[in-house]
């Protein structure tokens, strides 16, 4: 991964954190399932993620509800209520024009659990890398053959 990757994913996780104010989980992973040349413009930044939640959303119709992906300036988010609980679903890889849309791509993929004033105070429902979501989340991309280096950053 060239620098300039690793910091356009470096700043991804601190935006999200500094939005949320809140700790999330990153998972990291490389593949070349998913075309960023077919996305929308992201209107913040030049950071693509979208087709990953669209993919999310169409393959997981059937089980979850997840919301449309939207635009955030550290890349795209989706969210999802999963086991009662709403969890925002966070996605971004960096792709320059010019670059082979179908080359495989480094991507980093946020699960941030909000959590009331009153569990915040009482340190409860932290998320975690037990988390059920994110072991669902992180089980589902290492099922999957063309995605691989699935790990947690």
């Amino acid at each position: 991964m060239s620098h300039s990757r690793k910091t356009c994913n470096s700043l991804a996780i601190n935006m999200l954190y500094a939005k949320e104010g809140a700790v999330h989980i990153a998972i990291s992973f490389k593949t070349s399932k998913f075309d960023v040349s077919k996305e929308h413009k992201n209107p913040y930044n030049h950071i693509y993620g979208e087709s990953l939640l669209k993919w999310l959303k169409q393959e997981l119709a059937s089980e979850f509800v997840i919301t449309a992906p939207d635009a955030e300036d550290w890349g795209w988010y989706s969210y999802i209520t999963f086991n009662n609980r709403q969890y925002m679903l966070g996605a971004s890889t960096y792709f320059e024009n010019g670059d082979d849309p179908k080359s495989e791509l480094e991507w980093l993929f946020q699960i941030d659990k909000p959590r009331s004033l009153k569990e915040k105070l009482l340190g409860r429902e932290k998320i975690s890398n037990a988390d059920e979501c994110v072991l669902f989340f992180k089980s589902k991309f290492e099922a999957q053959s063309d995605i691989n280096s699935v790990a947690f950053e």
